[in-house]
């Protein structure tokens, strides 16, 4: 295996897992989210989240190094959409998704103050806006994978 069939080939795995835990989490765990009590919310986002933390931000900043540098070496601008892509899914994250994600992680389910502003609707969004970047970096990242190959 080649240098770029190995990179091309961790591209596709890395693009594959973020394209498909954020459309699992749309799919499944937002309209749980949304289901809850306040209280449940608070307490089931905390749980959620402990894992993701630590492996998505990586995951995702390796899709667009990966998608960079094979664009840099094949020429296929379609790896150059794809790091584009992958860098809105990060930037949309740490933006959208991490601020509210911080907010919820300090607050007490047992305590949720009567002015609380429930997030839920906004994270929808900013998820959904991710997901939909993350399945067009994947397809991206595919589709030039494919063409490079020939």
């Amino acid at each position: 295996m080649t240098m770029l069939e190995f990179a091309s080939t961790a591209l596709l795995v890395l693009s594959g897992v973020t394209a498909g835990v954020l459309f699992a989490v749309a799919l499944s765990v937002v309209p749980a989210f949304l289901a809850l009590e306040p209280a449940q919310y608070v307490q089931t986002h905390q749980l959620v989240g402990r894992r993701f933390d630590r492996v998505m931000p990586p995951a995702v900043l390796s899709s667009v190094l990966l998608a960079t540098g094979l664009a840099a070496a094949t020429g296929q601008p379609l790896y150059g959409l794809g790091a584009a892509l992958s860098l809105g899914v990060s930037l949309v994250s740490q933006f959208g998704n991490v601020p509210i994600n911080r907010r919820v992680k300090k607050l007490d389910p047992s305590a949720i103050p009567a002015d609380w502003s429930d997030p839920r609707l906004r994270w929808r969004r900013w998820h959904h806006l991710r997901t939909s970047s993350a399945l067009l970096a994947l397809l991206a990242n595919a589709a030039a994978t494919a063409l490079a190959a020939r």
